[in-house]
């Protein structure tokens, strides 16, 4: 196991990362953020979802025009379309695959590779640019890429004690 008090400095130290080099990620690397989002626990082990890797830098730049503010999903090297098969788990799909998302992004970081949560995204359109099923959600396409300039400085994060309740 690994020492907690190095994971949780591990956890503070990740940031969101809108600025990539052009410097391709390696297959390795990929696989080892699949992985993680493939060991990544879910209802009843159902496991519901799908991954697109994108490495087409056409694709990712008509991503990009959908999602709103994160035009640098162009700039990344790839990105990975994590999909919920709501058929195979109608009622956890969305909570299973954003447990997945978490997952890549922290492997990405031990990775020294930089991602940011795309929220703002034309989901259906993105779909159909992806051949995505009508039947299945896409979650979030995350783009990838290793670190271009300074790491953003940490962010605020509310004190403890303003956000936890204790039930004894």
């Amino acid at each position: 196991m690994i020492d907690p008090e190095i994971f949780l400095k591990f956890l503070i130290s990740r940031r969101s990362i809108r600025n990539f080099q052009e410097k391709p990620i390696s297959d390795k690397e990929i696989d080892m953020i699949l992985e993680a989002g493939r060991w990544t626990p879910s209802a009843s082990n159902r496991q519901p979802w799908e991954f697109i890797v994108i490495k087409n830098k056409e694709i990712l730049k008509a991503i990009s025009k959908l999602a709103g503010y994160a035009k640098f999903i162009e700039e990344s090297s790839v990105a990975i379309a994590i999909i919920g098969k709501k058929k195979v788990s109608p009622k956890w799909c969305l909570q299973d695959t954003s447990l997945v998302s978490m997952s890549m992004m922290l492997m990405a970081w031990s990775l020294n590779v930089g991602t940011c949560w795309i929220g703002n995204l034309n989901r259906e359109k993105a779909k159909e640019l992806l051949k995505i099923s009508k039947d299945d959600l896409l979650l979030t396409v995350l783009p990838f890429g290793y670190i271009k300039g300074k790491v953003p400085q940490q962010t605020y994060r509310k004190d403890l004690d303003k956000i936890k309740r204790e039930i004894v």
